[in-house]
């Protein structure tokens, strides 16, 4: 049941929960790690370690995404991908998905088949599934999904193993979803890679992994932005990190020509942009191909400089901030 007599989409409502699930579900094929899968009171998932790595995040309609710029695709897509970015900021490799969806009943049913297939699409990049989730009526679009992970015999990345002396790498682009939001915030049609990236991130998959196994001491996803996110590390581990400028012009070129066109300074989109989803790590020595050095961790106090000097520009997103 996908149009009616008009040629529209029914509506939520008029198809139905358990028609809307059955939808969802059917046909789709589970990985390995998957044994149970949607269909019982819950799912069952397997991993070669006995420690389970998850995380949760939701996605509120015109807080953390806008129906008129992103396509339901797009939305579902860049919930699983921001989730997935956590579970590798933690050195593991992302198994399953566990989806909460909440929309008025008048959302076209389609809607919300696009939107999990955009998440089943994202979710089998990094060789995953959605094992499971519900549906329910709400006043605007709620996306929440939980996330696990296998360590695969890894000891855990955490934010708190930095340590003086040692190189802080990236693997992963900074900047260009910043850039894409001022875009369309802006209504600039031009630059389309940019304001595509603002809607689906395209985190390293695969670089925590590497990451850990190459002995990073420290790692985090960058979320709500380089400078906040860096912070977070600094903090932990109670160091101070110095970022270079030098080593960043390549994400500050990427995004120069779309800065000049809206008045705007590519560095507050590269230092303190978020949602590009990149992974941020620190590593003793030599760093693993795929990551590049960004600046180094000096002695405490905890705290984050630019160039060796304090950034007071735009540090990145804050939750309940206006």
């Amino acid at each position: 049941m996908l149009d009616d007599a008009s040629g529209q989409s029914p509506t939520l409502q008029q198809v139905g929960e358990f028609v809307v699930i059955e939808r969802l579900v059917r046909d789709r094929r589970q990985p390995a790690t998957v044994t149970v899968g949607p269909g019982d009171d819950g799912a069952v998932v397997s991993g070669s370690d006995e420690r389970t790595v998850i995380s949760v995040d939701m996605l509120v309609q015109d807080r953390h995404f806008r129906l008129d710029w992103s396509t339901p695709y797009d939305v579902g897509r860049k919930a699983i991908a921001q989730n997935a970015a956590d579970i590798e900021a933690m050195g593991a490799r992302p198994t399953a998905f566990v989806v909460g969806f909440g929309a008025p009943g008048t959302t076209p049913a389609a809607q919300a088949y696009a939107l999990v297939d955009g998440m089943w699409d994202e979710a089998q990049r990094v060789g995953a599934g959605i094992a499971g989730g519900d549906l329910v009526s709400c006043p605007q679009w709620v996306i929440s999904v939980t996330v696990l992970g296998d360590l695969e015999g890894r000891a855990p990345v955490r934010r708190s193993g930095a340590r003086a002396g040692s190189v802080v790498a990236v693997a992963g682009e900074l900047g260009r979803s910043a850039a894409g939001y001022t875009l369309w915030r802006f209504g600039v049609d031009d630059f389309h890679s940019l304001r595509h990236r603002h809607l689906v991130p395209l985190p390293p998959y695969g670089e925590g992994a590497m990451a850990a196994a190459g002995g990073a001491m420290a790692m985090i996803d960058v979320s709500d932005g380089l400078v906040a996110d860096v912070r977070h590390l600094a903090e932990a581990s109670g160091v101070g990190i110095d970022l270079s400028t030098e080593a960043l012009a390549v994400d500050h070129d990427a995004v120069s020509r779309a800065a000049a066109a809206v008045s705007a300074d590519p560095w507050a989109w590269v230092l303190g942009g978020g949602e590009d989803h990149a992974l941020v790590a620190c590593f003793g020595d030599e760093v693993p191909a795929g990551w590049r050095v960004i600046g180094r961790v000096i002695e405490g106090p905890a705290r984050v400089l630019v160039d060796g000097t304090e950034w007071e520009g735009y540090a990145g997103w804050q939750s309940f901030d206006a």
